[in-house]
């Protein structure tokens, strides 16, 4: 088993740098729905699902490469599980908007648990929580604001 490291130094810069970025949709998305409520067309609504839909099917489809590299003892799990955030991401799509986010943010929680665990055994990068945990708590406070701007 092999130890996490939770000191963002440890973090290669541009997952860093790359990771950090891709919360300005999220964020935008959560501080606009409060400005503007959702408006009649519902532009930053689904603009900030389909950013979180997508973002999630992207962080499972990680597992999915990394079973390809690693293709250890764990990889027909890893291959199973990366499947799972695309369609719970896609279920969230046919819900109302707020079941939808509600979705989402178990979906994020969920693969963020599913990210430790795995570093923690050495299917994951021992980084990868130190990036990760950050970057899910900003996704999950955005989704729940976004969230609270629609009751």
């Amino acid at each position: 088993m092999k130890t996490q490291n939770n000191d963002t130094t440890a973090v290669p810069k541009a997952a860093l740098l790359l990771g950090y970025a891709g919360l300005f949709p999220f964020l935008a998305g959560a501080v606009m729905l409060w400005l503007v409520g959702p408006d009649q067309e519902g532009w930053w609504l689904r603009m900030l699902t389909g950013y979180a839909v997508v973002i999630l099917a992207f962080m499972g489809a990680v597992h999915w490469g990394l079973a390809m590299a690693g293709s250890g003892a764990h990889a027909a799990g890893q291959y199973s599980f990366s499947v799972l955030p695309a369609l719970l991401g896609w279920l969230a799509l046919a819900l109302p908007p707020v079941w939808g986010f509600a979705f989402l943010i178990a979906g994020f929680v969920a693969l963020c648990i599913y990210d430790s665990a795995a570093a923690a055994r050495g299917d994951a990068p021992a980084w990868y929580p130190a990036l990760r945990v950050p970057l899910t708590a900003v996704v999950v406070l955005c989704l729940v604001v976004a969230a609270l701007a629609l009751l």
